[in-house]
């Protein structure tokens, strides 16, 4: 990979180097930051992980609050997956938030794809026409009032609740809570995208299109709403296969790290 690192427009970001040169770029999920894969990346081999702190996260710029916060994910997505292929397609991975960019990019420049790996990517859309997804828009709609009307603790103890690690709020340490309270207007923000597919992403013949080896992963006690959405998707990506990780819920990647990085390697190590 290139050394010199002041002459492209990138985001901040960290790399494991894990016995390989072989370009993996990971994004990460809302409310979290680029180490959020460090669990995941040193269960891998063979490899070099790059993780970017995506837009409003971590070392990354703030969100404008008013541009499109997905478009400008992908953007940085492409740039760093440019930078790091060098002309060639690497392979990508994404959780929540993470994995419906990388999805975007999937489908906006199959050139710099090579596989793709795809973590509950919450693009709640794919499940519309299901009750699953009119019942869980409601609740979400609902949280996103509370996000609006300044209800900020609220709204997070809900989003915690719902698609946290399982720990409490009130047990995570201070410095989380506020990282993830001071970013939770972020969460709303993604609502165009993931509930009404602004960037349609879900446009007949799209996802058909995605002919990369593609791996869905799931926490088995994950939210209704991802396995509707799994079932839409792996309909519709040509080259997918699902996994679904008994005993895990949203945050699958970083509680049940390794049962997540054999699973990737596996994926990987067939591409």
């Amino acid at each position: 990979m290139p050394e010199d690192m002041t002459l492209v427009d990138i985001p901040p970001h960290r790399t494991w180097v894990r016995g390989g040169v072989r370009p993996v770029l990971a994004l990460h999920c809302s409310l979290a930051h680029s180490g959020a894969w460090s669990g995941l990346a040193e269960g891998l081999s063979g490899v070099a992980v790059t993780a970017i702190d995506q837009i409003g996260h971590g070392k990354a710029e703030d969100w404008d609050g008013a541009s499109d916060l997905h478009g400008a994910a992908t953007v940085a997505a492409v740039r760093m997956a440019e930078w790091l292929g060098q002309g060639h397609p690497i392979d990508l991975m994404g959780h929540s938030f993470g994995g419906t960019v990388a999805l975007r990019v999937a489908l906006t420049r199959p050139d710099l794809v090579r596989s793709l790996t795809l973590v509950e990517p919450v693009i709640f859309a794919a499940a519309r026409g299901q009750p699953v997804y009119t019942d869980f828009r409601t609740r979400h709609l609902d949280f996103a009032r509370l996000i609006l009307s300044g209800e900020r603790e609220t709204a997070l103890r809900r989003f915690h609740g719902d698609w946290g690690t399982g720990q409490g709020l009130d047990d995570l340490p201070d410095r989380t809570r506020t990282y993830m309270l001071d970013r939770i207007h972020l969460i709303e923000a993604q609502n165009p995208v993931l509930l009404d597919d602004a960037a349609n992403m879900l446009a007949p013949g799209g996802l058909e299109g995605v002919i990369v080896p593609t791996l869905l992963i799931d926490g088995a006690d994950s939210p209704p709403i991802i396995d509707a959405v799994h079932k839409v998707l792996a309909a519709r990506l040509p080259q997918s296969q699902r996994l679904s990780v008994q005993g895990a819920s949203h945050m699958v990647p970083i509680t049940h790290a390794q049962a997540v990085a054999d699973a990737v390697q596996a994926h990987l190590d067939a591409c």
